[in-house]
């Protein structure tokens, strides 16, 4: 099995769906990969086939479907050796706990497994399982085999899952893997050379030893942001908040918890910056000072005393070699008043706004945002954060372009 990176456009994907019931989202990837121009022709094994039929795939990708190694017809030719050689890329989505540990013990009990040992073609996976199966010791240890091999490792998502539990393990959404699968080649994409920090995700204030004020960011715009930098070319560092998020691949993380620590290891990291991009929801407010104890509920109210936190944001627009300073703005009334005042008294060189609220961007898989920057305002629609994600990076490219051009 040889693996590497995936390449910048795969015209001929091999696509194996294992046993799970993410399985029916890949019908919906086949589309997708399809209208990007590739021919895909898919492997079910047989756990997926209990989901999913074969007819399913046959009728969206226009090739018949394999699905076991001792299809006589098929391995009179040495079938398994022909779509070895005929992928530009093997896709592995959703991958299962079982097939991932499969993969990394190179073993060839089934047709996907056989295809994946005998190709010189790069491998991706997108696997899918319950949190617990994903965090498991013998599951992280399979991952990080199989990326120490040079395979591609697409998620998982975080969020809630059939089983009923809520963490990793999701299936990333299929429009975000033919996303990542059609990446520009990190060597000539929008960003190439760039280094870029972006911040995501809340911070916590501890009151005492076992209470903290937080606020309701996930940070999944953030990481997206963060994927779809790396994806561009760029070289990424993340400062991250408190959450359950998985690292984007290629991207170095950095983790913190309060407003403090985050100010502290976004100046360690900027020296180098040609890009800022503050998607992290930082604490205006801090308490004065933290209880060395828990407090006791002794008194019918309780008083804290807040002191401003550190701006990040505008500290990093004040610096003498500044980079290109991005911003977000998350309001719950007058949204582009609001923006377009925070981008002026802060001087950035771009803003994104959006609407938040209870039924609004906190903890959901899509957003819309609107861009304004000195002299203009571009609006992005209502889209999943993943391809949101790759319109504003590309976005920050074209005006990065402009203001070099004096535009």
């Amino acid at each position: 099995m040889t693996s590497a990176s995936a390449p910048t456009f795969p015209r001929r994907i091999l696509l194996g769906v294992t046993g799970g019931i993410a399985a029916y989202k890949a019908a919906d990837l086949v589309r997708r990969l399809r209208e990007r121009g590739a021919e895909v022709q898919v492997i079910l094994t047989e756990g997926a086939a209990r989901f999913v039929t074969p007819l399913t795939f046959q009728a969206l990708s226009g090739r018949p479907v394999r699905v076991g190694l001792w299809d006589e017809a098929a391995e009179a030719a040495m079938g398994h050796i022909e779509l070895a050689r005929w992928a530009d890329l093997v896709l592995i989505a959703p991958a299962s706990a079982d097939f991932l540990a499969r993969l990394a013990g190179g073993l060839a009990d089934d047709l996907l497994a056989t295809t994946c040992l005998a190709t010189t073609a790069p491998i991706a996976v997108a696997p899918a399982m319950n949190q617990q199966m994903w965090t498991a010791a013998a599951t992280q240890a399979n991952v990080q085999t199989l990326r120490t091999r040079g395979v591609l490792v697409l998620g998982p998502g975080v969020g809630s899952q059939a089983c009923g539990e809520t963490g990793a393990g999701r299936l990333l959404e299929p429009s975000e893997i033919a996303a990542r699968v059609f990446a520009s080649d990190p060597s000539t994409g929008s960003l190439a050379g760039r280094h870029v920090v972006i911040t995501a995700g809340p911070t916590r204030e501890p009151i005492d030893p076992v209470r903290f004020l937080s606020n309701r960011s996930s940070g999944k715009m953030g990481f997206a942001v963060a994927a779809a930098a790396q994806a561009a070319g760029a070289r990424v560092t993340l400062v991250a908040g408190p959450v359950s998020l998985a690292t984007p691949t290629g991207v170095a993380r950095i983790d913190v918890e309060t407003a403090a620590q985050m100010y502290r290891a976004v100046h360690a990291a900027i020296s180098d910056c040609d890009v800022y991009i503050g998607a992290a929801a930082v604490a205006d407010y801090t308490p004065g000072c933290c209880a060395d104890n828990k407090i006791k509920k002794t008194s019918d109210t309780l008083d804290l005393h807040l002191e401003k936190a550190a701006d990040i944001l505008a500290s990093v627009a004040a610096l003498e070699r500044r980079p290109f300073v991005v911003g977000f703005a998350a309001e719950t009334t007058n949204v582009e008043a609001h923006a377009r005042a925070k981008l002026e008294r802060k001087k950035l060189d771009l803003i994104a706004a959006n609407e938040v609220g209870a039924e609004r961007a906190f903890d959901r898989e899509d957003n819309a945002l609107l861009l304004l920057w000195p002299g203009g305002r571009k609006e992005l629609a209502l889209k999943s954060k993943a391809e949101l994600a790759h319109e504003f990076v590309a976005f920050i490219a074209d005006r990065l372009a402009a203001v070099a051009a004096g535009v």
